[in-house]
């Protein structure tokens, strides 16, 4: 019995994909749920898994369009493994016998007569001299993943009014209760305790209070969300992805550091869905763990702001008219001015820092 593999939807806006890779061969057996091959769609690559045991029939190579719904193979139920190919021994070459050595004149050529040969013998033109080739350039093609994130991109400079705004924050108080707190908070939710789970309820707080930073533009009206829906962006081999950690208003520190982490995971894996990149309200980006200490994050649309998160470094800086050194890191604030004003930005970035300065204000809903 055939079962029929088919192409799943993959969003309402998206109609047709790519096949990226054959990931099980053409003619081999599979076990159920086994992975055959990787499609990807202008926004999320997704894995086709077997519906069944038996032998892969597949009807697409690498590179090929393919529509939703479209059937790409098929397993064989009743089908055995596909033969190994025969291998051919090759017959033994036998050696050439040897020639018998024969007499002639001496190889030795005396000066005179090799002067006088060289002089009677024509003198051919040097050979020309042609360029070779070079092999410095390799040409890959863009995946459907990264020219949407170009797409995007261009969109973004040339259809927003996009500004930015710095702080910077002294994380010592949250390193400090970090240190304090990681081991039992693992022990207990099974979970790392890592500094985005500070930075996701600094940001909730903060979008409290200004609403317009949760917001975005739909025509001639301003669309107010309700809900604090946060986007973490996540760097994978195929381009960068964000997906949505829901309602991060009504979660722990436990149940956002645990997602985040999913998230994470399944995004580089291949696995995440795309209904886990709809949806954001905010976004929050950590160029620090590549070691950047400042940078212009770019809005992620239609959201009209994005926060991002940078290298931690030891500086000196004025504490109480005192000269201390504190782990300070720089915060960027790119946001849309069509609906953002720079009071309101400014203030949303400066909230965040006292919050993340005085730790208590987190538990306290400030």
């Amino acid at each position: 019995m055939k079962i029929e593999i088919k192409v799943p939807p993959a969003g309402e806006s998206v109609t047709e994909a790519q096949v990226a890779s054959i990931i099980a061969a053409n003619g081999t057996h599979v076990e159920k749920d086994a992975e055959v091959l990787e499609i990807e769609t202008e926004k999320v690559n997704q894995v086709l898994h077997a519906p069944a045991s038996g032998t892969l029939e597949l009807s697409v190579n690498v590179g090929d369009t393919v529509q939703i719904g479209q059937v790409v193979g098929s397993v064989d139920s009743e089908g055995a493994a596909a033969p190994a190919p025969e291998v051919k021994k090759e017959e033994p070459k036998s050696e050439p016998a040897p020639q018998p050595k024969t007499e002639g004149p001496s190889a030795r050529i005396m000066p005179d007569d090799y002067l006088k040969k060289k002089e009677e013998t024509p003198q051919e033109a040097p050979p020309e001299i042609k360029p070779v080739p070079t092999t410095d350039q390799t040409r890959k093609r863009m995946s459907g993943l990264r020219k949407t994130i170009a797409k995007r991109l261009v969109e973004v400079k040339n259809q927003t009014a996009m500004l930015t705004t710095f702080n910077e924050v002294d994380m010592q108080k949250v390193i400090e209760v970090r240190a304090k707190e990681k081991e039992t908070f693992e022990k207990q939710h099974g979970v790392r305790l890592g500094f985005m789970s500070f930075f996701a309820k600094a940001c909730v707080q903060a979008l409290k209070k200004f609403p317009e930073i949760n917001a975005y533009l739909e025509g001639d009206e301003i669309v107010y969300n309700n809900h604090y829906n946060l986007s973490f962006a996540v760097s994978t081999e195929k381009g960068l992805m964000v997906p949505v950690l829901r309602n991060c208003e009504n979660l722990s520190f436990a149940e956002i550091e645990g997602g985040i982490a999913e998230y994470a995971k399944k995004a580089r894996e291949g696995k995440i869905g795309i209904d886990e990149l709809k949806g954001g309200t905010f976004t929050i980006t950590n160029a620090g763990k590549f070691g950047s200490l400042c940078s212009t994050p770019i809005l992620n649309p239609p959201q009209s702001a994005i926060l991002g998160m940078h290298n931690i470094v030891k500086r000196p800086v004025v504490v109480d008219d005192e000269i201390v050194i504190r782990p300070m890191m720089y915060l960027a604030l790119s946001y849309d001015h069509r609906i953002v004003d720079g009071e309101q930005a400014v203030s949303f970035l400066m909230h965040i820092r006292k919050n993340l300065e005085e730790p208590a204000r987190l538990m306290l809903d400030f």
